[in-house]
C-alpha cells in the first residue's frame, strides 16, 4: 500500500531545509571497499554497430560474437549506427532539460496519482523505513498508442509531445532489430525473442533529472537494482557520469559514448536466454556540483505473453533455470523498494 507522497528533490532544495533523514544510506559491510562517491574503474563494454549485427557478412558474424560476449558477461553494451540522428537525440535530452527547469506549478499538471507509477514526481513510498531516491522523475507510457494516457504528457515544451511520439516510433525499430539480433547471437531462429515479447508489448519512458546532492557520500540518485524489462535503452547525460553496474561484487562506471544508446538486458531476456544473457545489477549515484539528466525506454512484454527459457537453450547440458512467468513487471516494484530481486522468484 503507497504511503503518502514526499516532496520532489526540486522541492526540497528550493525549501533550503537541508537534507532530510529519508534519502540517506546507511553504510552496508560492502562500501568500506569502495565508498558511494569513491573512484570506481571504467566498464570494458564495446560499442557494437546495430546495422551489421544483421549482416551474413564477416564483419556482421564477427559483431554477433562480440553482442554475446559483451551480454553474457556484462548485460550491457553501447549500441552504435542504430539510425537516431545525434541530433535528434540532442533535441530529447534538451526538451527534458526543459520540463525539469519549468515551475513546479507547470510540472504538478502532470502529477503522479497515488497507486500509480506514471507521470511527474517521485517513485512510490511502499514503507515507512524505505530510504528515497535522489531523483526526480517523469514516467509515461508510449507504446501502444491505445495505451497513452496524455494527461502524463507535458503540453510545455511545446515540442514535447511530438517528439516523444517520433522518439518512440524510432525506437520501435532499434528494439526489433535488437531482438533478432540477440536471438541470432543465440544461435536461434531470429523471430525467437520477439515472438514472446508478443504484439501487446509495451514500452515506458522514464525522464530523470538528479539534481546536485550536498552529500554524494551517503545518497543515490537510484538504489541498486536490475531491471524488470527485457531490454532497457538508456541515452544517459553527455556530460556528467553517474550510472553503474555490479559485476563481480564491484562497481564499475558506464563510459560516456557520445552519439550511442546504452542497452541493457532486463530480467525478462535473462529468462529468455536461461540465464546466458545477464540482467545486471546497477545504481546512479549523485554528483555535489552538477545536475544528471537521463532518459530510459523499458521494453516491458505483453501481459498476456508467457516468458519463458527459449527451447533452444535448454539442453542436458544446460538445464532449465527459470519457471514460466506472466506479468512479471506487477511483482518487480514490491522487490524492488526491498532492495530484493525478482528474479529470485522466477529461479527453477
Amino acid at each position: 500500500m503507497e504511503k503518502p507522497k514526499f516532496k520532489t528533490v526540486q522541492e526540497v532544495i528550493a525549501a533550503g531545509e537541508g537534507l532530510p533523514e529519508r534519502y540517506l544510506h546507511t553504510p552496508t559491510g560492502d562500501d568500506e571497499s569502495q565508498p558511494l562517491n569513491g573512484l570506481v574503474p571504467e566498464m570494458d563494454i564495446p560499442a557494437i554497430d546495430l546495422g551489421l549485427l544483421l549482416s551474413s557478412s564477416e564483419n556482421g558474424r564477427e559483431e554477433l560474437s562480440k553482442l554475446h560476449s559483451a551480454l553474457s558477461t556484462w548485460g550491457v553494451v553501447q549500441v552504435m549506427n542504430h539510425g537516431i540522428t545525434e541530433a535528434f537525440l540532442d533535441k530529447i535530452y534538451e526538451l527534458t532539460k526543459q520540463f525539469f527547469a519549468l515551475p513546479t506549478e507547470e510540472k504538478q499538471k502532470c502529477a503522479r496519482e497515488i497507486g500509480s507509477v506514471q507521470g511527474y514526481g517521485n517513485d512510490m513510498i511502499l514503507s515507512d523505513d524505505q530510504v528515497l531516491d535522489w531523483i526526480d522523475r517523469l514516467y509515461i507510457t508510449t507504446y501502444p498508442e491505445d495505451q497513452r494516457n496524455l494527461k502524463f504528457w507535458p503540453e510545455i515544451p511545446i515540442e514535447f509531445r511530438e517528439t516523444l511520439h517520433e522518439y518512440t516510433m524510432k525506437q520501435q525499430l532499434v528494439i526489433e532489430n535488437f531482438f533478432k539480433a540477440m536471438a541470432r547471437s543465440l544461435g536461434l531462429e531470429e523471430n525467437s525473442f520477439l515472438e514472446m515479447y508478443g504484439e501487446n508489448a509495451t514500452m515506458d519512458t522514464r525522464f530523470n533529472m538528479y539534481p546536485p546532492c550536498p552529500r554524494p557520500d551517503k545518497v543515490l540518485g537510484v538504489k541498486p537494482h536490475a531491471d524488470g524489462s527485457a531490454f532497457t535503452l538508456l541515452l544517459p547525460d553527455k556530460d556528467v557520469e553517474g550510472l553503474q553496474f555490479l559485476k563481480d561484487g564491484k562497481w564499475y562506471k558506464a563510459p560516456i559514448v557520445p552519439d550511442a544508446i546504452l542497452i541493457n538486458v532486463g530480467d525478462q531476456i535473462e529468462i529468455m536466454s536461461n540465464g546466458i544473457y545477464k540482467s545486471p545489477v546497477h545504481r546512479v549515484v549523485t554528483n555535489r556540483e552538477k545536475e544528471r539528466i537521463s532518459v530510459a525506454t523499458f521494453c516491458i512484454p505483453g501481459g498476456d505473453k508467457e516468458i519463458k527459457p527459449a527451447d533452444g537453450l535448454v539442453s542436458e547440458a544446460r538445464p532449465r533455470l527459470y519457471k514460466t512467468v506472466k506479468k512479471y513487471v506487477e511483482l518487480y516494484f514490491d522487490y524492488y523498494q526491498q532492495g530484493r530481486r525478482p528474479i529470485e522468484a522466477a529461479l527453477i
